[in-house]
């Protein structure tokens, strides 16, 4: 938030070196180079034209004071200020605007939140439920227009290509988007009252190029309630946020879609129960199973995250896309829908069911056998319907309390697993331990029928709308080294990418623990204390079917620093005198200080 912005209209006696800093740059119309000078008491942003050495003139500068953060927001309107020279500066040689444009950072956690309060402003006389759908279908058009505008200035740039070929952009698993959907089209319109018009009709022609999208996408934008105002200052501010980067290694539209969701549930005053799968889990989980070809299925799929990143695997790894075959389910009608969006702008085909619909009342794929299972169901789920349930014949295992459907998703996953099909889930670690219920029972089951492959215990603060840690079970019906489990304890693994949230890294931490799971598929895997063991079935029954990775991976040697260890407490502990004598000087001194003023303690 600006807290002034001040305008400069004179001289300037001094300038910062060309390229201070380069923190925190945004992206402005028609500047080609740019800087950022930090003071103690702001930023002073400037553009230049022309750069030249040796002493020569500068043709242009620009520039702007912000006193504040980060420069100044996302869609303000700013002034610049051009000079005719730079060593000396002359006067003002004319003045326009420019606008503060987003930070191409949309892989950063942060992005979300722009884009709710870019959406907060169509609150007024809607409420969170009949404004999510107008939210999410921008967030919808917006990212695919951004991805075709991408792939059409690159085609625009090839003499020998077509712009306009569909064949061009499906190649590449980009979404054609038909002319009068791009965005500039919508973005031109945004203050007429034709906006809502505008939308909606962009939204059918998408349809009536997709056909598997028929009815999906939310067409209601020029509903006479909607404030087409307010609609067309939404626009205005998504046109300012790009949705699309290069590397593109995040699921931007489905992390944003469940982000908006948890926003509006909360708005409504109920728990979402739904909660997004960062995508560092949704890798390690697909770099351990390595997806490459059968059916994939996900029985709470969500907006089709985890089919997502399958995709990328396979693709990363130079493999065929048309091997493997898609299969989902979701009981939420909007997110069911925000699944067939998510995985159509990726090219994929899927097969989500006939309608969104409750998995355990209404299993969408009945015969299905999966090669591979991966999901994130709900956590700790209650009331789930198990009474009507009971007798069910996916509860091979045992009956699934009534009070958490933890295993009764383990067990629904079993259930539609083929002969050599392998599971890959996250689960609340107290699936881990629980004995209430049947769950102890259940637990024990399933491990001495040798299912269990592996554990992971993963750090916390990975998901941003929870914090309740998680771990990772891999069940399979062929395991590679039988009568064993594997363990990993990945509990200091990852680094913080803001201060509530720890993303694993691609290397350090998503390749080791996957390169230590396909080490112990190979049977050449040396255990590694405080992070790995490998552990037979006859050890886990000694630790009463307690599956927690501390138990069996012990805790990691402490590297000897040399100091002797009479030294080191004498020394800390002389340490915290010190630091005790001066807490009590300062405490005085704040009693006196307050006693000046008439506050005695």
């Amino acid at each position: 938030m600006i807290l002034e912005r001040r305008y400069e209209f004179g001289w300037v006696r001094s300038m910062p070196k060309w390229g201070d800093s380069t923190k925190n740059i945004r992206e402005i119309r028609g500047i080609r180079g740019l800087g950022l000078y930090f003071s103690g008491f702001g930023a002073l942003l400037f553009g230049v034209w022309n750069f030249t050495f040796c002493g020569f003139e500068v043709g242009f500068v620009v520039w702007n004071y912000f006193l504040g953060r980060n420069g100044g927001e996302i869609g303000k309107k700013c002034v610049t200020l051009h000079f005719d020279e730079l060593n000396p500066p002359k006067k003002i040689h004319s003045i326009t605007d420019y606008t503060i444009m987003a930070k191409k950072d949309t892989t950063s956690i942060g992005f979300e939140d722009k884009i709710w309060k870019a959406a907060d402003v169509l609150r007024g006389n809607l409420n969170a439920s009949e404004y999510e759908g107008v939210v999410l279908g921008l967030i919808f058009l917006k990212y695919i227009s951004d991805k075709f505008e991408e792939k059409f200035s690159e085609l625009s740039a090839d003499e020998y290509a077509d712009e306009e070929d569909k064949d061009e952009y499906t190649a590449d698993n980009v979404f054609f988007v038909p002319k009068n959907a791009r965005w500039s089209v919508i973005s031109a319109a945004a203050h007429t009252p034709q906006v809502g018009t505008t939308i909606d009709a962009a939204m059918l022609a998408i349809e009536q190029e997709n056909p598997r999208l028929k009815g999906i996408l939310p067409k209601n934008f020029a509903r006479p309630e909607l404030d087409k105002r307010r609609l067309g200052d939404v626009v205005d501010l998504f046109s300012n946020i790009q949705m699309h980067s290069s590397a593109d290694e995040k699921d931007l539209l489905g992390r944003t879609y469940e982000y908006c969701l948890q926003k509006f549930a909360s708005m409504e005053g109920k728990n979402a129960g739904e909660f997004y799968t960062p995508s560092c889990i949704v890798r390690t989980i697909v770099e351990i199973l390595q997806p490459y070809e059968g059916r994939v299925y996900d029985p709470c799929c969500g907006s089709g995250g985890m089919f997502v990143q399958s995709a990328k695997f396979i693709s990363s790894h130079q493999r065929d896309l048309s091997r493997i075959s898609i299969y989902g389910q979701e009981a939420n009608p909007s997110t069911w829908k925000m699944a067939h969006m998510n995985i159509a702008i990726r090219g994929l085909e899927a097969n989500l069911g006939k309608s969104y619909a409750d998995t355990f009342f209404d299993d969408q794929h009945p015969s299905l056998k999966a090669d591979f299972i991966m999901a994130n169901p709900p956590f700790n789920l209650s009331d789930w319907g198990q009474p009507a349930l009971t007798g069910d014949v996916r509860w091979q295992y045992g009956v699934p309390p009534s009070g958490n459907a933890n295993f009764a998703w383990m067990q629904h996953m079993i259930h539609h697993l083929s002969p050599k099909g392998k599971i890959g889930l996250v689960l609340a670690n107290g699936a881990l331990s629980s004995q209430s219920g049947t769950e102890g029972d259940i637990r024990k089951a399933i491990i001495e029928a040798d299912l269990v492959e592996g554990i992971i215990a993963l750090p916390n603060q990975l998901f941003y709308s929870t914090g309740i840690p998680v771990s990772l079970w891999f069940l399979s019906r062929e395991k590679k080294q039988p009568g064993k489990t594997l363990f990993i304890d990945a509990r200091s693994m990852g680094e913080m990418v803001s201060r509530k949230v720890r993303e694993l890294r691609p290397v350090e931490d998503i390749a080791k623990i996957a390169d230590t799971f396909h080490a112990f598929q190979n049977g050449t895997l040396a255990d590694e204390k405080g992070f790995c063991a490998v552990v037979t079935t006859e050890d886990i029954a000694k630790q009463d079917y307690i599956l927690t990775p501390g138990r069996f991976v012990g805790i990691a040697d402490q590297e000897d620093d040399g100091e002797p260890f009479e030294e080191k407490m004498n020394r800390l502990t002389t340490e915290l005198s010190d630091l005790f004598k001066k807490g009590h000087e300062l405490e005085d001194e704040i009693v006196k200080q307050l006693a000046t003023i008439g506050y005695k303690i």
